[in-house]
């Protein structure tokens, strides 16, 4: 799933201002950046396939500090262009950022600054985003990043509306993606925002890519909430959530437990995990079926039941949204692909809440990889209503009503 804003007509609409051309991209490089993220705005818009149908970009690449600059792998880059060279482009492309606890050279957000102001379109690939939020880009905006560092790029700056289930946010003049391959995603919707389909179509049959990937972060997610979460009042309240997915109960009633206001601890949990609590509740309820679809045999009613869903509906309802699926055809997909041998569970005797254990991040008995190729194999859900979304947030608990409206909100919204 991405998101194209429609929000900000005049942020899309500036003008390039000085030197600036629209057909030059900067890419803006430091030392200990992952050499992966580095090579896709390198690869796509600094090789020339006009031959294929693809306009040609005149690639800048640049470094963000004193080189030489130092890779994964411990490969040493020199960048042939300095700062200065941001000046020229009328897009500035941040592929990723060395580490999301240690700010970026001052220097370096000065330059990003500069070229907004000056009409240049902005990107942030992945933990690129952490460097444009530094420069204060983000402040007031939808961004997304990739999930795992989704929670922390909300807690410290609270300012920037994170999504975590988006592949990437367009918002005009400022741009996000999620982890590696959604950073192709992005790339290739610039393309397609500059050139067209046909064009942004030819440099995905040359990369071997989908030209547009549909569905969204949700079926990669694999841990509950942030580490830093355990020092926090509310991990308690976290941790009886999630060992009590089983029954049924709503916001309001974690808000009491954490003897705060509705609104207050909506606040504060977005604030420490950069999502909505009914969002976050939902999703771990789907999460909670996923495992008793791949590890037992009970039937879809009983799952419902298992996770706090009033009614199977409900839970067809939201598993579909997340995973683009019905609870049948994703177990049928998943035990289709499971190694042979691999029995499902006998959890017939259970008498407690299957999570196992109060631990904020469980794991599933079940290979990472089986239960993404399940769902992987099912293709991907369709976008997310943002009505339906906004509904949500304002408490319309449709696993207790029994109504499918759509799970959660779009961030910023």
């Amino acid at each position: 799933m991405s998101h194209d804003s429609t929000a900000a007509p005049e942020a899309a609409a500036r003008k390039l201002s000085g030197r600036r051309r629209k057909e030059i991209v900067a890419v803006l490089l430091f030392s200990g950046g992952p050499i992966f993220e580095s090579s896709i705005p390198l690869s796509v818009f600094g090789i020339d396939r006009q031959d294929a149908g693809v306009p040609r970009y005149r690639l800048l690449v640049c470094g963000g500090e004193e080189g030489p600059l130092r890779t994964t792998g411990g490969l040493e880059l020199t960048a042939p262009h300095g700062l200065e060279a941001i000046s020229r482009a009328g897009t500035v492309v941040v592929p990723a950022w060395r580490s999301i606890t240690s700010p970026p050279p001052e220097e370096a957000l000065d330059a990003l600054r500069r070229a907004h102001e000056e009409g240049a379109r902005i990107v942030g690939l992945c933990t690129g985003a952490f460097v444009l939020a530094a420069a204060g880009l983000l402040d007031g905006r939808p961004a997304t990043t990739h999930w795992m560092y989704a929670p922390t790029l909300a807690k410290r700056y609270p300012s920037v509306h994170v999504d975590p289930r988006e592949l990437f946010v367009d918002d005009g003049d400022v741009l996000t993606s999620a982890g590696t391959a959604a950073g192709i995603d992005l790339c290739l919707h610039i393309v397609r925002t500059d050139h067209g389909n046909e064009a942004a179509g030819a440099l995905a049959r040359r990369l071997v890519v989908p030209p547009r990937r549909t569905g969204g972060q949700e079926r990669y997610l694999d841990r509950s909430l942030p580490e830093e979460i355990g020092a926090d009042p509310l991990a308690e309240v976290v941790a009886w959530a999630l060992e009590h997915l089983h029954e049924q109960f709503d916001v309001e009633t974690l808000a009491a437990r954490a003897y705060m206001s509705r609104r207050t601890f909506d606040r504060r949990f977005r604030s420490l995990t950069g999502s909505a609590p009914l969002q976050w509740l939902i999703t771990q309820r789907v999460l909670q079926a996923q495992r008793l679809l791949e590890t037992s045999d009970y039937s879809v009613d009983e799952v419902a039941g298992r996770c706090g869903f009033r009614s199977p509906v409900a839970l067809r309802g939201h598993f579909r949204r997340q995973l683009g699926s019905s609870p049948a055809a994703y177990r049928a997909a998943y035990r289709a692909r499971r190694p042979q041998g691999d029995k499902p569970a006998d959890l017939e005797g259970s008498a407690g809440p299957v999570l196992p254990g109060p631990s904020l991040h469980p794991e599933s008995p079940v290979p990472l990889q089986s239960r993404r190729a399940a769902a992987s194999a099912l293709g991907s859900g369709p976008a997310l209503s943002t009505t339906a979304a906004a509904s949500a947030d304002n408490g319309r608990e449709s696993y207790v009503t029994s109504r499918a409206s759509v799970p959660g909100q779009r961030s910023g919204t």
